[in-house]
C-alpha cells in the first residue's frame, strides 16, 4: 500500500512538472491572443510593456566574418539606406502616438546602435541584448535577457530594446521577426512573459 501511494505521490508530481513546463512555454509563445488596433495603442499608451525590435533592414552582401571589435562598422554588416528610411518612419510614428519610452537598450552592433539612434534619438548599449544563435553548451545564453523582457518596466513606461532575431527566437521557438519588426512584449514577472502583438516596420500606421 505504501509502495502504491509512493508511485502515486511520484505520478502526480511528473504530471504538475508537465503542466508547469507547458505554462512556461506558453507565457513565451506569440500565438497568445494577440492585440491589434486601437487595442494596441492603448496598452501602448499606459506603457508596462517591453517593445523587442530587430535592427532595420541591412545589406546582406555584408557580414560580420571580420569584426575585430564592435566599433568598427566597415566590418560589419550595416543598415541599407531604406533601413535608416524605415526606422526613422517608425520613430515619428511613436512620437506622433505619444508612446512613452523609458529606457533604450541596444545590442553594441553598429546596425543595432544605428537603429536605436534613428528611432528614438538615444541608446544605451547593453551587452544582455546581444545577438548571435544560442549553442547547445550554452543553455544560459539569454537568461539576462529573459530577465529584462520578465521585468515590468516603470510605470507609465515601455522599455525599449533594440537587438536581432535570433535571441527572441531561441526564447520563444517563434519564426524570427522580419528587419525593423517590434515584438510587444507583456512583463509577468515570476511567471516569464509573452508576445501579445507585433508590428512590422511599415505597419505603424494602423494603430
Amino acid at each position: 500500500m505504501m509502495r502504491f501511494a509512493a508511485a502515486r505521490s511520484r505520478m502526480r508530481a511528473a504530471v504538475l512538472l508537465v503542466i508547469a513546463a507547458f505554462a512556461t512555454f506558453a507565457l513565451a509563445d506569440p500565438s497568445s491572443p494577440q492585440l491589434s488596433g486601437p487595442t494596441l495603442r492603448a496598452a501602448l499608451l499606459r506603457g508596462g510593456y517591453v517593445l523587442y525590435f530587430r535592427h532595420a533592414s541591412t545589406d546582406f552582401g555584408q557580414n560580420d566574418e571580420r569584426m575585430t571589435d564592435f566599433e568598427n562598422c566597415g566590418s560589419q554588416r550595416n543598415l541599407t539606406e531604406r533601413g535608416r528610411s524605415d526606422a526613422r518612419a517608425i520613430g515619428a510614428a511613436i512620437r506622433r502616438l505619444n508612446v512613452p519610452i523609458g529606457d533604450v537598450l541596444a545590442s553594441p552592433f553598429c546596425r543595432t546602435r544605428e537603429t536605436a539612434e534613428l528611432i528614438f534619438g538615444r541608446a544605451s548599449v547593453d551587452r544582455r541584448v546581444i545577438g548571435g544563435p544560442a549553442q547547445p553548451d550554452d543553455p544560459g545564453r539569454y537568461a539576462a535577457l529573459r530577465a529584462l523582457l520578465s521585468t515590468p518596466p516603470p510605470p507609465g513606461r515601455n522599455l525599449a530594446i533594440v537587438s536581432h532575431g535570433n535571441p527572441l527566437r531561441a526564447l520563444t521557438g517563434a519564426a524570427y521577426l522580419a528587419e525593423g519588426e517590434v515584438a510587444v512584449v507583456e512583463p509577468l514577472g515570476a511567471n516569464g512573459f509573452r508576445i501579445v502583438a507585433t508590428i512590422r516596420a511599415d505597419g505603424w500606421d494602423a494603430l
